[in-house]
């Protein structure tokens, strides 16, 4: 594991480019106390091995195998690479670095006898801490490192170290998902799992405030131990009961997980541990996992009975991967006798597969069969090793053809120039990177290229750096490759929702995406209905709340001494809803709306007017048309007999002039009725009062006739000079006229007004006219009760005076009911609302001119009709 693992196959190496990778999360999980480079020994000694990482491997052989086959790509010119393993190990890590830089031998700084291999470029770093370890050596030396799973841990990262790139997208993008995706959910009450070292202090103190500042609260945060440190723990069982406690007692039901390698593993052993102990594995069935893009759905050879069911439903952001055609194929192909080169492959295949190879110095024990060597990946389950790229492969994929590309740009522009020599190929550049250029292209990046060759292989010199961060390509797969200006790749990441099944395989959905790329609205996207749940998650989906929503009609209020996640539900009060879950305060409905019965929902309120559809609306007009044609059959009769003593005794004209007054006051409460428009608010009130004052005068005139008329039979009077026409004209006149004039002032100073009235009552809208002034309407109110208090008395008076077709006492009682209807109007008007005021004001028309229709006239129809003899001259004069 530590000595080079070269090319497998045979493929010669016709350049002398040298890719480097440190894989530093294959082989082991590092014991510090024990310590052997024979990796059979460090498997015998019972380190954890996660098989699944060989994958990464594999797709680094099998990148460099295409771009060697591919002619368009680098002709001419080969590529190699060696492979050593970190062990999350900073002595080895730094060890194997130097390895890189040295010759095949021995490891001396700054020389390196094997002149034909040159390192042009270093891929590895799942693991952040290893990562910086190498790159704080590569840097020195100009040399680029591409990490294929690993978040910058410091700011300014790529001015701090400029030869440091990343096959990650920014890490903000993820934290901006996780609390994305959180919001989403309406998750609330979360806890926080991450490793107790620097990497997972930063996760924490990250995500934390970004929770906080979007109204999530963070419950519970769990420290793991770095796993060298977890496995002496675990090995005494000194920290799991307590830990177990801590989690099992949480109310949390909901954690984001930093799923480094590490912390995975430590909570599976946690967890492993803990079924072990107490049985109780159970208190971890149902909760929902947020993954950040470091997890790899994978177990170590010791973890294989471990319940892997735990993690059904987890959600987890993964690096956006695509199919790579081939890879499968290429997988199939791989055998232990095939590889002979491979230093992995052994010990991989033999953990794997649970089994000894046949030539392996390993003991078989009751469980280790002996392995044929023929066993075929796509029989592990994938916990174990799955058959399609994974995230980290397909970045490593990708790393590895960036390097190409670059080469490839560096070889075209440097053609030119190599043609004045030899025109017939491509010669091998022979870089030494810890020399500065002579034209250097960024003062941050001292990268040279250099002729070392002899003249018939003459080479340019240049910088490698500005070809790498420049490249942007499509890959096999169809994605678009390139840096941004940070060095780390421009991409974002997929929501995946895993789905473990019975066989110990699974099946990766992917759900959503969080791509900063995308247009604003489009960045963040999640498929509820694709999600599959947890089978014991009681409620789809899940809740992760401190307490029970409010629901809507309900408002949030806060608890004493509790997190801000923690509320109770307090009744929304009257005239105030709340229509959404979990608010915070009640609000009022728009002024057109009201609440429901529940109050988490407003209804447009219903127009209140009295109409001509409803009820009462079509009784009012069927009597106000009614008594206008009673009222037009009366003006019939007494126009057909108007030369009748009856008739020509009391003044034909006054009589004419009230029936057809009266007919008109039928006919205005009609404009009472229907939507009020601005037409018919100037119609309502001055159209009544003027007409009502002409019916009105028209009575006092009657009454002036009456006592004139006996007062002039007197010797000796001067009141014979007033009776006539010309009095009662005036009478009529004047009185109509300042009437009139009164309305007039009203509607050119203050007019009514259509009004909606939303406040009086609940539900409805009351549509009104507005008086506009309410002392003009009762001024004209008050002026038809002066000239009928003046027509009463006058009446009241005359009301014996002797004549057989005498009015005066049919005047005084009609004057009695219309001043008992309108006394009785008032109080009545002023007590309602809305169309049962209207319909007050109605009925007090329609019965006071009703009253004054039947009082005088019902006697004169019943004469005329019914006792003609009583309407003649002799009558009259006898009487």
């Amino acid at each position: 594991m530590t000595g080079p693992f070269q090319f497998p196959y045979e493929y010669s190496q016709r350049g002398d480019i040298i890719i480097g990778d440190i894989v530093a999360q294959y082989g082991c999980i590092f014991d510090q106390t024990t310590y052997s480079e024979n990796p059979r020994t460090m498997a015998v000694d019972g380190l954890i091995v996660s098989p699944k990482s060989y994958q990464h491997v594999l797709s680094f052989a099998f990148a460099v195998k295409e771009i060697n086959e591919n002619s368009k790509i680098l002709p001419n010119v080969s590529l190699g690479f060696q492979i050593f393993d970190g062990y999350f190990n900073a002595r080895m890590t730094h060890q194997n670095t130097l390895k890189l830089l040295s010759s095949w031998e021995r490891i001396v700084p700054n020389y390196n006898c094997n002149k034909t291999k040159n390192v042009i470029a270093v891929v590895g770093g799942l693991n952040s801490e290893m990562a910086f370890h190498i790159i704080t050596i590569l840097n020195v030396y100009k040399i680029p490192q591409i990490a294929y799973c690993v978040f910058a841990p410091v700011s300014d990262v790529k001015i701090q170290l400029p030869s440091f790139y990343r096959m990650v997208p920014n890490e903000e993008v993820q934290y901006t998902g996780i609390v994305r995706l959180l919001l989403h959910f309406q998750w609330t009450w979360v806890g926080i799992m991450a490793t107790d070292d620097d990497q997972g202090e930063k996760f924490v103190h990250t995500l934390t405030p970004m929770l906080f500042k979007h109204g999530i609260c963070v419950a519970h945060t769990e420290k793991m131990p770095p796993l060298y440190q977890a496995l002496h723990a675990f090995r005494s069982m000194q920290s799991v009961l307590p830990v177990a406690t801590s989690l099992a007692n949480s109310s949390v039901r909901l954690f984001v997980i930093n799923a480094d390698l590490q912390t995975i593993n430590a909570l599976k052993w946690l967890i492993y541990f803990n079924e072990l102990l107490g049985g109780i594995a159970n208190t971890f069935m149902g909760m929902v996992w947020i993954l950040t893009a470091h997890w790899d759905f994978s177990s170590q050879t010791e973890l294989r009975e471990f319940d892997m069911h735990i993690f059904h439903g987890a959600l987890s952001f993964t690096i956006h991967t695509n199919q790579v055609l081939d890879f499968t194929k290429f997988l199939q192909r791989v055998r232990p006798g095939l590889q002979q080169e491979d230093g992995f492959i052994r010990v991989f295949w033999e953990q794997a597969f649970n089994c000894t190879l046949s030539d392996s110095d390993e003991k078989k024990g009751k469980n280790n069969e002996g392995c044929t060597g023929e066993e075929r990946l796509d029989s592990l389950p994938g916990i174990i090793f799955e058959m399609t790229m994974t995230g980290q492969s397909y970045s490593i994929y990708n790393a590895v053809y960036a390097i190409a590309h670059a080469l490839h740009k560096m070889y075209t522009s440097r053609l030119k120039l190599r043609a004045v020599v030899d025109r017939s190929r491509w010669g091998p550049l022979n870089l030494q990177p810890w020399k500065h250029s002579i034209d250097v292209m960024d003062s941050r990046l001292e990268i040279s290229l250099q002729a070392k060759t002899p003249a018939s292989h003459v080479t340019s010199s240049g910088d490698f750096h500005p070809f790498l961060r420049s490249i942007s390509f499509n890959n096999t797969a169809g994605d678009l490759v390139f840096f941004n200006e940070n060095g780390e790749i421009a991409a974002g990441f997929d929501i995946i929702n895993w789905v473990t099944l019975p066989n110990k395989s699974f099946v990766r959905v992917k759900v959503g995406r969080m791509d900063p790329q995308f247009s604003p609205g489009r960045e963040f996207i999640i498929n509820e209905e694709a999600i599959a749940w947890h089978s014991m998650v009681n409620q789809v989906p899940p809740l992760a709340v401190c307490n029970d929503h409010c629901h809507p009609g309900y408002s949030r209020k806060k608890k004493e001494g509790a997190p801000f996640c923690c509320y109770s539900c307090a009744l929304c009060p009257d005239e105030k809803i709340s229509d959404q879950k979990d608010m915070d305060d009640c609000f009022k409905c728009p002024q057109d709306q009201y609440p429901n019965k529940n109050q988490d929902e407003c209804i447009s309120k219903d127009l209140h007017y009295l109409s001509f559809k409803e009820t009462l609306g079509i009784t009012l007009a069927s009597w106000a048309l009614s008594l206008s044609l009673i009222t037009a059959s009366v003006l019939i009769i007494i126009i057909q007999n108007q030369n009748t003593p009856i008739v020509k005794a009391n003044n034909r004209d006054l009589t004419y002039s009230l029936l057809i007054s009266l007919l008109l006051c039928f006919l205005c409460s009609l404009l009472f009725i229907g939507l009020p428009q601005t037409v018919t608010c100037y119609l309502r009130q001055t159209a009544f009062g003027i007409i009502f004052s002409v019916a009105i005068s028209c009575m006092l005139a009657k009454t002036f006739t009456v006592v004139l008329a006996f007062a002039a039979t007197k010797p000796g009077t001067q009141m014979r000079k007033w009776v006539g026409k010309r009095l009662t004209t005036s009478i009529l006149i004047s009185c109509s006229l300042i009437q009139a004039s009164i309305c007039a002032v009203w509607l050119c100073t203050a007019p009514p007004f259509p009004h909606f009235d939303m406040d009086t009552l609940a539900g409805e809208i009351i549509v009104e006219c507005n008086e506009g002034s309410d002392t003009m309407f009762y001024l004209v109110l008050g002026y038809l009760g002066f000239l009928a208090i003046v027509s009463f008395t006058m009446a009241f008076l005359a009301r014996k005076l002797p004549d057989s077709f005498n009015e005066a006492k049919y005047i005084t009682f009609s004057m009695l009911v219309f001043c008992g209807v309108w006394l009785s109007f008032v109080p009545s008007y002023l007590s309602t609302k809305g169309k049962y005021m209207v319909a007050v004001e109605i009925f007090s028309i329609l019965a006071s001119s009703g009253g004054l229709l039947f009082c005088i006239f019902f006697p004169k129809c019943y004469i005329i009709i019914l006792r003609p003899e009583l309407n003649s001259r002799h009558q009259l004069i006898r009487k």
